[in-house]
């Protein structure tokens, strides 16, 4: 039985940047929150303290998220031969259900405000959600770069985003508030935030529960992966086939390739190099190939770290 073994170290994202990034977001996003907090009290707006539950949601996300980037770095072990990569997949899921719980709150609170509204200063509220959408937007640009590659880097841009078109509504329903005194209006935005959180965390709750449960990550189509792998000639058929997240950058695959009977060892060998050329066009960095011939009779085993 012949093992080949080839190692390619492969670096999804530059830490230095994205940690830089996650600082400034948390410094930023945190003192806002208390901005809000002093702001909303003073002037009894719920939508105000309701946007800062979402703000402080989202720094206490992005902490956990920069706590999951750090632990990329931790070596494996021989009790943890992945290193803590889940951690970034388990990070983003409990993000999600923090905000599906702050939905809640939210929503329970301004249906009840709505229902007995209370005076609220809207110029007040227009000025502190001004300040919102600058911080939240500059925030955001810090990921725009790397937010296609990383679930964590993405639902941290998408939130933020979110939070700064949330920011601009708080702007408009001040304004109208000041003017029209319609101060029912603080309970609506409220329920149009709870709302916009809502969307903005449900696929990251979908992805990361998928990947939470070793499925095939959202961005890999399995059934394209067969078919390149088919098109290599000398490949007749394959099965067992599987494909799963090791953290939020990186994939596995595993998989028994029947060739033909008359391939030679060579052959075999630039059949796997194709291969594995191949998956780490899509997003596949450590694969396990076991090869066998068409008889069936597995001779020949495989592992190929990308």
């Amino acid at each position: 039985m012949e093992h080949q073994h080839e190692h390619h170290h492969h670096d999804a994202i530059a830490l230095t940047s994205v940690n830089s990034a996650f600082i400034v977001g948390i410094t930023l996003n945190f003192l806002f929150v208390v901005i809000e907090v002093i702001t909303g009290l003073y002037t009894h707006s719920l939508s105000l303290l309701s946007d800062a539950g979402h703000n402080l949601a989202d720094v206490g996300a992005l902490g956990l998220s920069l706590l999951a980037f750090r632990l990329l770095k931790v070596k494996a072990t021989k009790k943890y031969t992945y290193g803590y990569r889940k951690t970034t997949i388990l990070v983003a899921l409990f993000n999600a259900m923090i905000l599906l719980i702050s939905i809640g709150a939210i929503a329970y609170e301004a249906v009840h405000r709505f229902l007995s509204p209370e005076s609220v200063q809207g110029i007040t509220i227009s000025v502190v959600a001004g300040i919102g959408i600058i911080i939240n937007s500059v925030t955001a640009l810090l990921f725009l770069r790397d937010k296609d590659k990383d679930l964590n880097i993405k639902s941290a841009y998408l939130h933020l985003m979110s939070d700064a078109i949330v920011s601009l509504g708080l702007v408009i329903c001040g304004i109208v508030i000041f003017y029209t005194h319609w101060f029912w209006l603080d309970g609506v935005m409220s329920i149009v935030i709870a709302i916009v959180i809502f969307l903005s965390t449900w696929k990251l709750l979908r992805d990361s529960l998928r990947l939470s449960l070793d499925g095939v990550p959202g961005n890999i189509n399995i059934d394209d992966v067969k078919s390149s792998i088919i098109e290599v000639v000398g490949v007749i058929d394959l099965h067992h086939i599987h494909v799963w997240g090791i953290s939020t950058t990186e994939n596995a695959l595993t998989v028994h390739l029947v060739l033909e009977k008359d391939v030679t060892v060579e052959q075999e060998l630039e059949i796997k190099r194709e291969i594995k050329h191949k998956l780490i066009h899509v997003n596949i960095h450590h694969v396990t190939l076991e090869t066998e011939r068409k008889s069936g009779f597995c001779d020949t085993e495989v592992r190929i770290k990308i």
